[in-house]
């Protein structure tokens, strides 16, 4: 067991014990000259990055750059040139989960809201960088760095000998998937002698559900960044997915199959399509969405691990499900 390290302990820390409060807040229904009025009367004590925008309940509802702010006219209302898409922190994040948004929307502040989107605070860019100070002085940073994906950058600007150090080992899941794979096509080999038009739209099966796993990977680490990870709130996520996976290869299924009945007018072969898209899709929704989480569980980055092995699971998977059907039907 490896000794706890400060950095490692405080990016654990609830996020709302690091706001700050002294921040500038205005009113979307005054105007800009009532707006500036009230700060001048009231200045915050720290420094004005963003201005937040609160309505008569305190609840946030845009944000207004300074420059916006002191160029537009004085009679305008400050709903009129608040932008109303605000990226806010939830107040139980963790200070790790905030700094992931630092790296990833590149904004210099965040609000920090409750779920009724009350502003309880701000944080600034200068948690960030603490943060990195902090880890920097550590002999054990690596995985902290990983788990804040600031490693991600640093690939950027890395030899291609140390880039292939850091991605090779993730892009063995492929390689593993793809023997596999071939596995799997020798065992049915039987099946595809039968009706080689199945080995014709193998690619597209594939295709179609590594492309929605993919989908559901990248909506997984948004809701990671965003929201707070609980078993429930994953099963829902789950059934979501699952549902949308459904829609989405019947949707796929019914396409392909179309044309495979008009071009090849083999029933045995459409019905595998139908099953086999329908199918791996469905699953693909569902490998997508829980690798990243339980990468995270694992402490492993997710940005760069979880397309690989959501990819290689994937096709395994979709290929299983419609060879397993041509067998069924093909008896």
């Amino acid at each position: 067991m490896h000794a706890v390290l400060p950095g490692e302990r405080r990016l654990t820390d609830p996020v709302i014990d690091y706001v700050r409060t002294d921040f500038a807040c205005l009113y979307q229904h005054q105007t800009i000259s009532e707006a500036l009025d009230a700060i001048r009367n009231k200045p915050p004590e720290g420094q004005i990055i963003y201005f937040y925008v609160l309505d008569k309940q305190n609840r946030l509802t845009g944000v207004v750059p300074t420059r916006r702010l002191l160029l537009n006219s004085p009679e305008h209302r400050i709903e009129d040139i608040m932008f109303t898409e605000v990226i806010s922190i939830p107040d139980h994040a963790s200070v790790l989960e905030a700094c992931e948004y630092f790296t990833f929307h590149r904004l210099l502040a965040f609000p920090v809201v409750d779920q009724d989107l009350h502003l309880k605070g701000i944080v600034d860019v200068e948690l960030y960088t603490s943060e990195l100070s902090d880890l920097e002085r550590n002999e054990g940073n690596e995985e902290l760095f990983q788990l804040i994906g600031m490693h991600l950058a640093d690939t950027q600007h890395s030899s291609p000998a140390k880039a292939f150090r850091i991605r090779f080992p993730w892009l063995i899941a492929n390689i593993a998937g793809g023997i596999l794979s071939a596995f799997l096509s020798g065992i049915f080999a039987a099946e595809l002698k039968q009706a080689v038009a199945l080995a014709l739209f193998i690619p597209v099966v594939l295709a179609l559900a590594e492309s929605v796993s993919i989908q559901s990977v990248s909506l997984a680490l948004q809701v990671l960044r965003n929201q707070k990870t609980t078993l429930a709130a994953v099963f829902q996520r789950l059934h979501a997915e699952f549902a949308t996976g459904l829609m989405l290869g019947s949707a796929c299924a019914i396409c392909i199959a179309s044309v495979a009945l008009v071009w090849l007018g083999e029933v045995e072969v459409v019905l595998c399509l139908l099953g086999g898209i329908t199918g791996g899709v469905a699953g693909a929704t569902v490998i997508g969405s829980i690798i990243p989480k339980l990468l995270r569980y694992f402490q492993h980055e997710p940005q760069v691990a979880a397309g690989p092995i959501a990819l290689a699971m994937t096709d395994i998977l979709t290929l299983l499900i419609y060879f397993s059907i041509a067998r069924w039907l093909l008896g």
